[in-house]
């Protein structure tokens, strides 16, 4: 019973650090981005390995650039084996970027594999590859202030002033 425990309780943590990657990124809040990454780790979105660290610092400034993204992860498949673990978490993740004609929206859909270390009781990545499984890029239809969204006035943004950050 307390193997199982402990698994559980280490799949969760694996779990939220999958989600402290989304919050991270899609508010381009490098502390929290940064805190999914052991020192060291490595991440290959495609280009190889790179430095963890120093990808999710450009990746904070090429996002800040964007209209809005939005990560959504699911299917997560974890093996722990000890201090270590392995993970496949699905990714379908939103972009939005000004365009000479509006905007742009371009949609991706991928997979994170990571390995992670637990170190102190706590899980981060060592290593993550991006595979990417589809795209799709179209003008954007959204609607921010009329009809039925007009309402909606307590909009998503970035770090700091995100509801998420500021409590409103």
């Amino acid at each position: 019973m307390t193997a199982n425990l402990q698994w559980i309780g280490d799949r969760i943590a694996i779990a939220d650090v999958m989600a402290r990657y989304t919050r991270g990124i899609d508010r381009c809040d490098l502390d929290a981005l940064c805190s999914v990454w052991w020192p060291g780790a490595t991440a290959d979105y495609g280009d190889g390995d790179v430095d963890a660290l120093e990808w999710s610092a450009a990746t904070v400034t090429a996002l800040a650039a964007l209209n809005r993204t939005q990560h959504f992860i699911g299917n997560l498949l974890v093996d722990i084996d000890g201090d270590t673990a392995t993970a496949e978490c699905y990714c379908r993740a939103y972009h939005e970027a000004a365009s000479p004609d509006g905007a742009t929206a371009f949609e991706v859909g991928g997979r994170y594999l990571d390995r992670l270390e637990r170190r102190d009781d706590q899980w981060r990545i060592v290593h993550r590859r991006y595979v990417m499984d589809w795209n799709s890029n179209a003008p954007s239809t959204a609607e921010w202030d009329d009809g039925l969204y007009a309402r909606l006035t307590r909009r998503g943004t970035r770090y700091p002033a995100d509801p998420l950050y500021t409590g409103s």
